[in-house]
């Protein structure tokens, strides 16, 4: 049985956060074949996002852990999260649950059993459902054809908000993943591929959240620069690994 810390991301969450953590405790107590965590991960809320979330934790001991960031960034509160996690199995996903939760265990289970280091979920490829904006579609098959061109990243959908990581792969590959925002995910993707670590993609039914807090212009100038960044630098190696070529 693995231990797996699910990590939630959180910035100003204070209207979802709740009914979003009972429905996900619900789900994983379905699931006995794994000892579950939940981790709030509270990125410099300026609402009640903390107060709520130390309730959840008072109410769930030992099922739910608040982690309270004074800065924001999902890569920031992913780094912290993973870095200091003893779980067997690191994952995270938003706190609108947009990834169907049923997605889970073909997530977790694989790096569970030692087949894969990481896990992503894919909402544009084969088997994929997803239910969201026209904008945002040509955003995201855009930018990933960006990073399949840019970098020979060979992923069909880097910046889903649903993906796992083994301890031994989080603790090689965090490290060496500098972006502190949206950028992390793919950083993350890339380095890996980069280091021969083994990468399963995950088809996943996705629901476009209308409150969502993207900033999709500002998010897409900051990905671009962090494709510049890493297209302008050496490849970072895992000592010891074996590794593709730039």
């Amino acid at each position: 049985m693995a231990t797996v810390d699910l990590v939630i991301p959180v910035y100003n969450e204070e209207h979802v956060l709740a009914g979003s953590i009972e429905r996900a405790l619900g789900y994983l107590d379905g699931h006995p074949e794994h000892r579950w965590r939940l981790v709030v991960a509270d990125n410099a809320s300026r609402d009640r996002t903390l107060e709520v979330a130390r309730g959840l934790e008072a109410a769930h001991p030992g099922r739910v852990i608040v982690l309270h960031l004074p800065v924001k960034g999902r890569g920031i509160a992913l780094r912290n999260a993973w870095l200091t996690s003893d779980a067997d199995v690191l994952a995270y996903m938003d706190v609108d649950l947009s990834t169907d939760l049923g997605h889970l265990q073909a997530l977790v289970d694989p790096i569970a059993a030692g087949q894969v280091d990481v896990a992503y979920g894919c909402r544009l490829g084969k088997g994929a459902v997803t239910n969201r904006s026209f904008k945002r579609e040509l955003i995201s098959r855009s930018y990933v054809f960006i990073l399949n061109w840019a970098l020979g990243l060979r992923v069909t959908d880097a910046q889903c908000g649903f993906k796992a990581i083994s301890r031994e792969a989080a603790r090689a590959l965090v490290p060496l993943t500098h972006d502190n925002k949206w950028f992390f995910d793919s950083e993350l993707l890339w380095v890996a591929q980069k280091n021969r670590f083994r990468l399963r993609e995950v088809p996943v039914r996705w629901i476009e959240d209308p409150d969502t807090r993207v900033k999709i212009v500002r998010t897409a100038i900051e990905d671009l620069q962090g494709i510049w960044r890493l297209r302008r630098h050496a490849v970072p190696r895992v000592p010891g690994r074996a590794s593709r070529g730039v």
